[in-house]
């Protein structure tokens, strides 16, 4: 049986949990846990290892980080729930297309659940709602193994997107789940779409009560 730990590390700043991310990779085996880390992070820009400098139109006083995942660049910010799968692929002998598939599913399957219909996009990974981005998707493998993830605009300040483009895409709308639907609850949304990301995935769930693994402790220095 393939279990998967789900972790719930609240607010963090971005780094440290970037470098924790890295750090669980490197150091697991074959032993390992599957995990799933859930999180917010305060504003920050992320720009890929395909990040071009002409993406960040006037990123002002938000932080730039650039950082080992695919893709360009997108924002971070407070009411976005991000979440953080840390996957064997091998011993779930998933590709990284069937990764991408089943991450970009559980959101559309989540948003079905508030009666919102949403499509994949092949050529720009993400989810979308009447052409606007809802989530957006970026991924390293290392080892065989995945981290970064996804993220999706729940109830937040969407501002910020306007100073990128986001995912390298000029004009792109964004959208997100609170102007969509009636009241939504950031812990209601990460319930249901961990959910059907485990179903997606064929893994069982399993909660802690830990709040954050200590590697993220270590990269913030706690």
């Amino acid at each position: 049986m393939n279990i998967l730990t789900v972790r719930r590390l609240g607010t963090r700043d971005y780094q440290p949990v970037w470098r924790a991310m890295q750090e669980y990779t490197e150091r697991r085996d074959a032993d390992s846990g599957d995990e799933v880390w859930l999180v917010e992070h305060p504003p920050v820009f992320t720009v890929g290892l395909n990040g071009k400098p002409e993406h960040l139109l006037a990123p002002g006083d938000i932080p730039v980080v650039h950082i080992d995942r695919g893709g360009q660049v997108t924002y971070h910010g407070p009411g976005q729930l991000v979440i953080y799968p840390l996957l064997d692929l091998r011993r779930l002998k998933l590709g990284v297309r069937q990764l991408v598939a089943s991450l970009e599913q559980a959101v559309i399957d989540l948003l079905a659940d508030y009666e919102i219909t949403a499509v994949g996009r092949r050529d720009a990974p993400g989810v979308y709602v009447d052409g606007a981005k809802i989530a957006a998707l970026g991924l390293r493998v290392r080892r065989g193994c995945c981290y970064h993830g996804l993220s999706l605009n729940v109830a937040m300040d969407l501002q910020p997107f306007a100073r990128i483009n986001p995912c390298g895409y000029p004009d792109l709308r964004v959208t997100q789940l609170s102007a969509l639907t009636g009241g939504v609850e950031t812990a209601a949304v990460a319930q249901g779409l961990v959910a059907h990301l485990a179903r997606g995935l064929g893994v069982t769930l399993r909660a802690t009560e830990t709040p954050a693994p200590a590697a993220v402790s270590r990269a913030a220095g706690l």
